[in-house]
């Protein structure tokens, strides 16, 4: 069976060019010009991805990413030609898995489709990974620190389980936002810095031990 791809954007060209190039590698697609539209084919029909753009009509994409995102967990990948951080940061948040800014290769595009697609395949569960007194448990989504439990979000779990998969090791920026995130980025990595400070106020905040450093120049790194 043929994975459905959802194509939210209002440019038709750019939709028709997705249409072609997603159908000659195997995709079967579906599209909405707007806002409404889009949302209301994401909520009430099956698709294994949905490329969903910022800036749309009658309804905002990032909007359009919180009604989805209240329903289902079906992978998004943002494209926008916004460049700034902010608005990065704000498309995670809103529950996007990936970000494209405009103008983009297709060759790109389709790489990280199947990288999205390598991290949503369930795997094995791995063991309980620990640090002092941390703990995080993959198979039930919980992280506790001292025996209180710690409430992340998506995003900031699986920042702390690459520190915590890679402890005691330098991980640059870069490093992070291929493993994290999912895709080599190129230009500013302000976007781990402040995931960063935002785990560590959950987690080494009120603690007598700090686990989570930054390398001057370096990166960071979980330090047991």
């Amino acid at each position: 069976m043929k994975e459905r791809v959802l194509i939210i954007e209002d440019e038709t060209a750019m939709t028709r060019l997705l249409e072609l190039e997603l159908a000659y590698e195997g995709y079967e697609t579906a599209s909405a010009g707007d806002g409404p539209s889009g949302a209301e084919k994401a909520l009430n029909e099956h698709f294994d991805l949905i490329l969903l753009d910022l800036n749309l009509p009658g309804m905002n994409g990032m909007e359009v990413c919180r009604q989805i995102r209240a329903v289902n967990t079906t992978p998004i990948i943002m494209l926008t030609a916004r460049h700034t951080v902010g608005d990065r940061v704000r498309g995670l948040d809103m529950g996007a898995d990936d970000y494209l800014p405009k103008p983009f290769a297709i060759e790109e595009l389709l790489a990280r489709m199947r990288s999205l697609k390598r991290r949503m395949q369930p795997r094995e569960a791995e063991a309980m990974l620990t640090a002092k007194d941390l703990r995080l448990d993959e198979a039930a989504h919980l992280v506790t620190r001292g025996g209180r439990e710690i409430e992340l979000s998506q995003r900031e779990f699986e920042l702390l389980r690459c520190l915590l998969l890679h402890k005691n090791r330098l991980m640059n920026r870069e490093a992070l936002l291929n493993l994290v995130w999912g895709y080599a980025y190129e230009g500013e990595t302000n976007v781990v810095d402040v995931y960063i400070r935002y785990v560590r106020l959950k987690v080494d905040e009120g603690y007598g031990d700090k686990l989570i450093h930054t390398v001057r120049g370096g990166g960071y790194i979980l330090r047991e």
